[in-house]
């Protein structure tokens, strides 16, 4: 792989590219944003309950906000390796560069969390526990499965999921899922490996980034950009560049915009969020710290302005240094060799990132709304993780009434053939549980379990 070959403008299920006044790459953006699973985004929870009256963000304004700071990324590093001397050499790869790469970058942020199930983690973690608890049960369940497939089911993986989502060809729908092209896609492979790959102390293989029905779809990305395979893991591969830039982003919006969020919920004081700011603001050598303290001031009478002022400093503080690192590591990067993200990269700002990285743990993540709204979550998502697998891998000659009927709840887009294998029967509802809002999964939950009745 070289800064030449890792991209294209080919895209997932089709042959040729159609013409059109916009660039591939910024159709790519287009199609996420105006997708069904980009909208759902609105209805799911990003850290905090929704209040009604105070104004935090979702899963849908983080995906917007981290696609924001990932164009920045992507616009000041693009500039960044079109001026390096083999790249110049290129006008196809220098147009790329200076042109494109932000709206790759961009795409792929959009699409980072498109994965995610209702609740986040919890979802995730219910998805998991079920399979691992009826696995103990009952060996023969366990069985059912290859032990490839059954390490998807044990820890489900909402990276591997948004991979799934946006290329796979659901029925009634075209091939190659939104038929991206192949540079967004392969920015969002965080973790370029199987589930059985998983290893914690390595960067690219501590979670996992495609299912096994889904491998085929996986290898064809990392074959057309010619992404380095894993020396000491068949069938894993190294990073592609352009996944740094968008981890990048998004660790820059949640480290940052969590803080916000904890001040407009009373839960940080004003103080606090000032100081954890303007400590990070400070270590940027291009900011007028004279003319920060004056705006400050000016904003006085409106904290949240003031908050809101220093939340965007802070941004770009973190993006010029994160751009910086890239700069300082791209040979390293580009060979797989770099085996940290960017924002730990960071060695001047390590200290005020691990202090708001600390305050956000234990202030925030464990804050006692949170950790009400991620039990609940884990429940609904267990009782309807239980209630649809045991319809759909229940021979249909065995099930009963109500098997039937909950499969009836299953949109078209997720059914499965009665000849298909467990496995495929068991993706296909994961596939609709995994899709749902956290309001959808608590509607249906109530329903299914005869606690609200729905309006006909």
């Amino acid at each position: 792989m070289h800064w030449n070959n890792c991209f294209t403008n080919k895209r997932l299920g089709q042959a040729e590219n159609s013409q059109s006044d916009r660039s591939d790459y910024e159709r790519d953006y287009d199609r996420i944003i105006f997708s069904s699973a980009f909208r759902r985004l609105q209805n799911k929870t990003q850290v905090f309950p929704l209040p009604e009256h105070v104004f935090v963000h979702n899963r849908l304004t983080h995906s917007l906000e981290v696609a924001s700071v990932g164009r920045s990324l992507g616009e000041i590093t693009g500039k960044y390796i079109s001026s390096l001397p083999e790249v110049k050499k290129d006008k196809k790869a220098v147009d790329f560069y200076q042109n494109h790469l932000k709206s790759v970058v961009a795409a792929a942020c959009l699409a980072h969390d498109l994965g995610n199930p209702a609740f986040g983690h919890s979802g995730e973690e219910a998805i998991s526990k079920y399979f691992i608890e009826r696995g103990e049960k009952d060996k023969k369940f366990k069985k059912r499965f290859t032990e490839k497939q059954w390490a998807d089911l044990i820890k489900f993986e909402g990276n591997a999921n948004a991979l799934r989502i946006l290329s796979k060809q659901f029925k009634g729908r075209m091939p190659g899922g939104y038929q991206l092209t192949y540079p967004t896609m392969a920015s969002i492979l965080k973790y370029p490996c199987a589930a059985y790959q998983r290893d914690k102390k390595k960067l690219h293989l501590k979670k996992y980034g495609y299912f096994q029905s889904d491998k085929e779809i996986f290898s064809n990305i990392c074959r057309e950009l010619n992404m380095i395979p894993d020396p000491e893991n068949k069938g894993a591969f190294l990073r592609h560049p352009f996944v740094f830039l968008v981890e990048a982003a998004d660790d820059i919006c949640y480290s940052i915009i969590d803080f916000e969020d904890a001040h407009r919920l009373g839960i940080l004081s004003t103080a606090e969020v000032i100081n954890a700011f303007t400590a990070l603001i400070s270590l940027n050598k291009n900011e007028d710290q004279d003319k920060l303290q004056s705006r400050l001031r000016v904003l006085e009478a409106d904290k949240n302005e003031q908050i809101a002022y220093l939340r965007a400093k802070s941004i770009s503080t973190l993006v010029q240094m994160v751009c910086e690192v890239f700069q300082n590591n791209a040979d390293k990067i580009l060979k797989g060799q770099f085996n940290t993200s960017l924002m730990d990269g960071i060695e001047i700002a390590r200290n005020v990132l691990k202090d708001i990285e600390k305050t956000s743990i234990h202030r925030i993540y464990n804050y006692k709304s949170v950790i009400k709204i991620e039990m609940a979550g884990f429940r609904i998502m267990s009782g309807l993780i239980e209630d649809f697998t045991e319809a759909a891998l229940t021979p249909e000659s065995e099930r009963l009434s109500r098997h039937e009927k909950l499969l009836l709840l299953i949109p078209l887009q997720y059914h499965f053939d009665e000849n298909d294998s467990d496995y495929e029967k068991v993706m296909s509802v994961l596939d609709f549980i995994s899709g749902m809002t956290d309001v959808y999964a608590l509607e249906l939950y109530k329903n299914l379990r005869g606690i609200d009745i729905p309006n006909i």
